[in-house]
């Protein structure tokens, strides 16, 4: 019943990035699904599993590291962050995550690198972006142009870590009722990024992370490689626990 229900509504996801890409002329295999399965129990993680997806997101260390405990076994499975990343929870993350898309400092950038074990390939890592200045949000300032002209050299000392990678960008718009209003930021990321790969050719930026449930197509229309799914595939997330 749990495949069923996943199965459909993934297949109602892909139809959308389907229409979103005809309409922009790019192609299916730019744009990635991430499944957010924070607060998912764990028989709807092997059902999503089963119906073929193998990559999660998850918001919070600990109840992330429960479940990649419990799928130990299967060796395809993958763990991003896309929560907010404590100090204290630093080494966790550069110990048990493929990828983060919550990289909001020069700090935490350094001390995952110093953490990341070194049998790992780097961390890969998209650098959060804060748009709007929105108070309840994280990510470097990037709403005018001077801020802009300020995170250069933050990437450029972040690309130079050994132990991270650093892809693209993320950010989350302002949340609107009109998902056509969210435009405007997503255009703005996109444009971030083509702004630093020309300031610094050496970066290479190439992910745009953005999008979700509401506002996906935007997004892609836009350019986003990886759009963050959660219970539109899911399902209603349990918050008992």
């Amino acid at each position: 019943m749990l495949e069923t229900q996943i199965r459909a509504r993934l297949e109602n996801i892909k139809a959308a990035i389907i229409r979103a890409c005809q309409a922009s002329r790019r192609q299916l295999d730019e744009v990635q699904i991430l499944a957010i399965s924070k607060r998912q129990p764990i028989e709807v993680i092997q059902a999503a599993y089963n119906v073929g997806i193998n990559t999660f997101g998850e918001s919070y260390v600990q109840e992330a590291l429960e479940k990649k405990h419990v799928f130990a076994d299967i060796p395809n499975l993958h763990w991003e962050m896309v929560g907010h990343i404590q100090s204290r929870k630093a080494r966790q993350v550069a110990e048990n995550f493929d990828r983060i898309h919550s990289l909001d400092s020069l700090k935490l950038a350094e001390r995952l690198s110093r953490l990341r074990p070194a049998q790992f390939k780097p961390l890969e890592a998209y650098l959060e972006v804060n748009l709007a200045e929105e108070e309840s949000k994280g990510g470097f300032r990037a709403k005018s142009q001077q801020d802009w002209q300020n995170l250069l050299p933050v990437v450029e000392t972040i690309s130079q870590l050994p132990g991270i990678k650093l892809i693209g960008l993320m950010a989350m718009p302002p949340l609107f009722d009109d998902p056509q209003k969210s435009r405007p930021f997503f255009l703005s990321l996109r444009l971030l990024k083509n702004y630093l790969n020309e300031q610094a050719p050496t970066l290479n930026l190439t992910g745009i992370s953005a999008g979700t449930s509401g506002d996906f197509e935007i997004a892609i229309e836009e350019g986003a490689t990886v759009i963050r799914i959660g219970e539109a595939i899911l399902g209603a997330r349990d918050y008992s626990k």
